[in-house]
């Protein structure tokens, strides 16, 4: 998204300003859309227009939206933010003809289809984008089912409102029974220009982590913990660059959170009947913000993930990744009306709506739970003992960072970062137990701030934040897809792959390779392979290979559950088996936009064999 778009907008609001605003102006910042002259939504407590059939005409535009008391250019769809709901059904050919109407190149990225390369709408890649003024036709037939959602591939277009939902209907009944249905999409809005945000997070990273421990905390844990400990972990944190507290590099400090287009004082509102069964089809459409969802009082039956069938699993809350989608049946009853509650994962904030037997019904929300704070586990450096081994500034006898990025990023002549010393000097020591070792890009890489050593797949672990905290979280370890593997076949080779980044520099990689400076990963057309992917990096990262399945194995190695978008918290390492069978050039990336922006992206070829 160019400033052009942005023309016209405001001063923006100091942070002094914005923060108290939406700390105490409740009505301002949780109004809605409001319906103002040549707003793009009217109504805040419905849901977007419903588009079916087979032929579709989108326009991509600019429109003014206020979601704060301010207001702000978005880019629209048909002039709706979100855009309209696409209805289509399996084994239909589908044709949209998609306008773009601004002034900059636009696109569309129909995400988690099954399509030829030349229709999936990444600039650069399938095709070069769809010019000012100009109409691009998609075309493609539709191969699967189930909950997927689109979104611009241009620049910062999807924060600034271009994306919306796709319901597919399966040719055979689904496995399960329901009487209505609602689309949930969560969403973030700034009233920033993007690309704004994205020069402030390039210079101040840890501009929205206000709750950064104190003196009194400090007081707190040597009470706790004693003296020596606490020390130890504040130098670890020191040496790492960062601070317990930073779970997200950007939350409600700076967002709005939406639903449905609806910011929580709009409160959506989604019918029901008593006893009735309703589907409810989440969609994480945010640019940057992981939702825990829960609908106090009722359970929750996952039945599809990323529109893949699994076995149901019964559920009190969910942690839904960026561009992950869930469907869930509840069975309201017994009351009125009943929240929906999607908070935010650094517990900044929360969007918000209603399932109720009318409109204008709303149910108490529940408290925010306590943010969470960070531990070494989290950052894949528990549980490792490395005493003695002598290292200039490690403490004999510490656990948790020796064997990680903290102990030597605070020693004396090693400016190269931490890929210079843990990378290869480190991988072959024998330390008693197994510890991970590293590509040859991230030695003495700048891009680079830490890396993990002891990753684990945590499949059976809610995350950070959602831990006994006395409901029944969902984990990838409880979610098993409903088929067996589609392919059969073992993988021939296996491809591994490290999240990379630097906290201050706001700078993402793979490998510490930048995707302007990386070269393509290569698939050979029909192959079966396996991708590891290790999250060096302190941040969650869902990853998206664009055009291929990414089956997602258990701890043995065995096919366990169909994605999209594979969520890889920090200190993970997670596998997946890709079947190559998707000719073309496709893009493979963090989902988290401004990590994408800021270098965390690769080309993937699939060719015919030579």
């Amino acid at each position: 998204m160019t400033s052009d778009v942005f023309r016209r907008r405001a001063a923006s609001p100091s942070r002094r300003r914005f923060v108290t605003g939406l700390a105490a102006g409740g009505v301002a910042t949780g109004a809605g859309l409001w319906h103002l002259p040549g707003t793009a939504v009217a109504a805040p407590a419905h849901s977007p227009n419903v588009l079916t059939g087979t032929q579709f005409d989108l326009s991509i535009d600019a429109s003014p939206v206020n979601f704060t008391g301010r207001t702000r250019p978005a880019v629209t769809v048909n002039g709706s933010l979100p855009a309209p709901i696409l209805r289509w059904r399996e084994g239909d050919t589908v044709t949209l003809r998609v306008a773009n109407r601004l002034p900059v190149q636009s696109s569309i990225h129909w995400h988690g289809l099954v399509l030829p390369a030349n229709m999936d709408g990444v600039p650069g890649l399938s095709f070069d984008g769809i010019g000012p003024g100009e109409t691009f036709i998609y075309r493609f037939d539709i191969r699967q089912s189930g909950t997927y959602w689109y979104h611009s591939h241009s620049l910062f277009q999807e924060q600034a409102g271009l994306y919306g939902a796709i319901v597919i209907d399966p040719r055979e009944p689904a496995p399960y029974a329901f009487d209505r249905e609602h689309v949930v999409l969560l969403s973030d809005w700034t009233d920033l220009e993007p690309a704004a945000l994205f020069r402030r997070m390039k210079k101040m990273a840890g501009y929205d982590n206000f709750h950064k421990r104190t003196v009194g905390d400090f007081f707190d844990d040597v009470s706790r913990d004693g003296l020596s400990a606490t020390l130890r972990d504040r130098g670890q944190w020191g040496r790492m660059r960062m601070t317990p507290t930073d779970l997200s590099d950007i939350n409600a400090n700076t967002y709005t959170y939406l639903l449905n287009g609806t910011a929580p004082l709009g409160n959506w509102t989604g019918l029901f009947r008593s006893g009735e069964k309703v589907l409810l089809r989440f969609i994480n459409g945010s640019a940057m913000t992981y939702f825990d969802v829960r609908i106090p009082g009722l359970k929750m039956t996952v039945v599809a993930a990323d529109g893949q069938y699994i076995h149901p699993v019964t559920v009190d809350e969910f942690r839904i990744a960026v561009a992950e989608t869930f469907d869930v049946i509840v069975e309201p009853s017994g009351q009125d009306a009943y929240a929906i509650f999607a908070q935010d994962m650094g517990r900044t904030g929360y969007a918000r709506g209603t399932l109720a037997v009318r409109h204008g019904l709303e149910a108490p929300l529940p408290a925010q739970d306590p943010r969470p704070i960070l531990t070494m586990d989290d950052m894949g450096h528990g549980g490792m003992d490395h005493a003695g081994m002598g290292h200039s500034g490690m403490k004999p006898g510490a656990k948790g960072m020796e064997g990680g990025c903290g102990a030597n990023m605070g020693m004396k002549g090693m400016e190269g970062g931490c890929g210079a010393n843990m990378g290869h000097d480190m991988a072959g020591m024998n330390h008693g137990g197994s510890m991970q070792s590293h590509p040859a890009s991230e030695r003495g890489n700048p891009l680079i701030d830490m890396q993990t050593m002891s990753p684990t797949p945590k499949l059976d672990d809610p995350g950070i934040g959602l831990r006994e905290n006395g409901r029944t979280v969902l984990t990838y370890g409880a979610m098993r897809s409903l088929f067996d593997d589609p392919d059969g076949r073992e993988p021939s080779r296996t491809v591994e792959l490290h999240l990379t980044g630097h906290m201050e520099k706001f700078a993402w990689s793979f490998d510490g390779l930048k995707f302007m400076d990386a070269e393509p990963l290569r698939l050979n057309y029909g192959e079966r392979m396996r991708i590891v992917l290790v999250n060096d990096t302190m941040m969650t990262h869902p990853i998206h290979l664009h055009g291929m399945w990414s089956d997602v194995e258990n701890e043995a190695g065995e096919f366990h559950l169909r994605k999209h978008t594979v969520d890889m918290p920090p200190g993970t390492k997670r596998s997946y088996r890709v079947r190559a069978d998707a000719l073309g050039r496709w893009a493979y990336h963090c989902h988290l936009l401004y990590h994408m922006e800021a270098g965390m992206m690769r080309e993937v070829r699939v060719e015919e064999r030579a």
